[in-house]
């Protein structure tokens, strides 16, 4: 409870780089961090109001005549006053949430162009960019759900440009960090929940846990991926309705007679009766722009959101065969070789596996694969990682992603004895290179006519992280470098990462 004098703000902030005259400076508390030391900073920058998680007597810092007022968690606090702030714009909005492991950012866009195709006035929050009317914002390096200030401050301007429905997608760090935690959710999609953030999470059961907040205190429906192993549990959570989708069982929303081409799918879409006309199930043939069983799922899912909100099959139809494969994922780069190439955001081991099961159905020769495992992250995924590569792909070779403070040599070392493990032989099924782009090159060299070379990892970020600094990077960018390089003879350029010349 605040019993300090009114205070006039003119903003929400955590970080003192954005502290200026007249803001309410949270100090937040989360896993390796504390914005309690800076409150002195902010104050020194003119902050009217700290919000903090400690007693007073506890923060050896001089407030001066600044009010403190204290919260049992800062938080979910912050999300609420960054609401308030805001008069509460998820209530003025159909708000859609998606959440899972992997296919959330394709699941988002996918949505938003069905809504769109129905003539529904939409917006998008995901981890790449927001999407208000006709404007785009690309969002910063390395984001996961945007703070809760910055949420609710887009929420606001899509309410303010007459947007009618939110498509945003909750990743499991906003979710356990209350970074959406004052929304008003009418839909909750889940894609899938396996391995990944247990760095953060601890383990698979918090990393569910929070995961599953998503569907707390829905107001309309939660759709759920029946194929999925977080199915069992996430059924028992109550909800006011329930659409499941799956490819292998009975269920409200499927597919049929699936059709995977290199650059296409076509299946029979097959949605429950509508509720708005009274009609009969629809089956409807998609022709889409997207491949492998992954982006069925994932089209599954969106056609599952869409019938859950009152849109018809025409409309899903249209907005379904609409989307081609977003920047970095499944992205294939063809500057005249004899072989494919394609770029991929797959970072998990899941979703190694669904790329490279996917590039398989694409090429009739093999399938070599390029990527590395983040530093600072989670550490199991990357023996996990190299042996799905060693036992699904032909030819694998490891490389630099986002070490960050972490050696790269070691995490490297880590993920060749995954292969090891899994009878792939060094210099022959696999081979580890320090430099991405000589990685890139190098895999160039090993293709022959009709093989695929995957490179995953990156997709569509723009920096990569050695140290504590972001360097400029872009796989696809990177990519089509090397093959221009590769097809002209001459060596693979200094794209700028320090380990250029390392060997």
């Amino acid at each position: 409870m605040y019993h300090g004098p009114d205070v006039e703000i003119s903003a929400i902030v955590e970080h003192t780089d954005y502290v200026r005259p007249g803001v309410c400076f949270v100090a937040r508390v989360r896993t390796g961090t504390d914005g309690h030391p800076f409150i002195g900073q902010a104050i020194d920058k003119g902050a009217s109001l700290i919000l903090g998680q400690y007693e007073v007597k506890d923060l050896e810092i001089d407030l001066g005549q600044v009010p403190y007022l204290q919260a049992e968690d800062t938080a979910v606090a912050e999300a609420w006053l960054s609401a308030a702030w805001y008069g509460f714009p998820s209530k003025q909005l159909v708000m859609i949430g998606v959440t899972g492991t992997d296919g959330k950012s394709t699941t988002v866009n996918l949505i938003n162009q069905v809504l769109k195709s129905a003539g529904i006035k939409a917006g998008m929050l995901s981890t790449i960019k927001a999407v208000i009317g006709d404007e785009e914002e690309h969002l910063a390096f390395h984001v996961t759900t945007p703070e809760a200030p910055v949420i609710q401050g887009y929420l606001r301007r899509m309410v303010d440009k007459g947007l009618s429905h939110c498509v945003l997608e909750a990743t499991s760090h906003g979710l356990a960090q209350d970074r959406v935690g004052a929304i008003d959710f009418d839909l909750a999609v889940v894609t899938n929940i396996t391995h990944e953030h247990l760095d953060y999470h601890g383990d698979y059961e918090h990393y569910f846990t929070a995961k599953a907040k998503l569907l707390e205190n829905l107001n309309k429906a939660a759709v759920l991926n029946k194929d999925d192993i977080s199915y069992r549990r996430l059924v028992n959570i109550p909800v006011s309705q329930r659409i499941e989708y799956s490819l292998k069982e009975q269920a409200d929303v499927t597919a049929s007679d699936i059709v995977y081409g290199p650059d296409t799918t076509r299946f029979n879409l097959h949605l429950p009766p509508s509720r708005y006309r009274g009609t009969v199930g629809d089956s409807i043939l998609i022709s889409a722009n997207l491949v492998g069983e992954f982006n069925v799922y994932n089209m599954l899912a969106a056609a599952a959101a869409a019938h859950a909100v009152g849109i018809e099959g025409e409309a899903i139809k249209e907005g379904l065969e609409s989307v081609t494969n977003l920047i970095g994922r499944m992205q294939s780069i063809d500057q005249g070789q004899p072989f494919q190439v394609v770029v991929d955001f797959a970072h998990t081991p899941n979703a190694l596996q669904q790329a490279v099961k996917a590039a398989r159905r694409m090429a009739s020769g093999r399938i070599i694969t390029v990527f590395g495992s983040a530093g600072k992250r989670d550490v199991e995924k990357r023996l996990l990682m190299a042996e799905v590569s060693a036992i699904q792909a032909d030819l694998t070779v490891l490389t630099a992603e986002d070490p960050r403070t972490e050696s790269l040599d070691e995490i490297l070392s880590m993920m060749a004895e995954g292969c090891r493990h899994r009878g792939a032989v060094e210099g022959e099924t696999f081979w580890r290179i320090h430099d991405r782009g000589r990685a890139i090159y190098f895999a160039l060299g090993l293709a022959e006519v009709d093989d695929l070379v995957l490179i995953c990892g990156k997709g569509h970020e723009q920096s990569m992280c050695f140290g504590t600094i972001e360097y400029p990077w872009n796989d696809i960018d990177a990519t089509r470098m090397a093959l221009e390089a590769f097809l002209s003879g001459r060596p693979m350029p200094d794209l700028g990462l320090p380990t250029f010349d390392l060997h």
